[in-house]
């Protein structure tokens, strides 16, 4: 299991600790719902523009987003194939998260690692479409939130 975090963008200074909070939490998610140990993810940290130019690409909405998720698997894909199994990138704007994180009144990495969750939970086919998979997605956060004392 791999969960790699890169930060891409320098306007948010990003400490090394938060980047392995990420790490750590998102391989937690990853053993939380049965992957295998090939399975990777990436997340990666952005600015706005860059998340915007993501947005308005892929879904045709022109401005920033808190975070986006790229799921790299086909429905056909088979994980017994002794390959690495890579599930896809969730894209977080360090911006977004800190203007978040000052509206919600929480700390930056609390609101980074929310969005690492989220996306990630993406990643595994939790929706917002369905209210029993967006109620799971809610309690599998808050689970992983409290387990990592955020």
């Amino acid at each position: 299991m791999s969960v790699l975090v890169n930060n891409i963008q320098d306007k948010i200074e990003v400490p090394e600790e938060l980047l392995s909070l990420l790490e750590d939490m998102g391989n937690f998610v990853l053993r939380l719902e049965g992957q295998s140990k090939e399975c990777e993810v990436s997340v990666i940290l952005v600015d706005n523009n860059y998340i915007q130019e993501l947005n308005l690409t892929y879904r045709g909405l022109d401005s920033p987003t808190d975070v986006l998720s790229f799921n790299l698997q086909d429905d056909d894909m088979t994980s017994d194939l002794g390959e690495d199994k890579i599930l896809g990138d969730v894209v977080i704007s360090m911006e977004k998260a800190g203007e978040q994180a000052d509206l919600y009144g929480h700390s930056l990495r609390r609101e980074v690692a929310f969005l690492a969750v989220h996306g990630i939970l993406h990643l595994l086919g939790y929706d917002h479409e369905t209210t029993g998979s967006e109620q799971e997605m809610k309690e599998k956060k808050d689970l992983v939130l409290k387990k990592f004392m955020l």
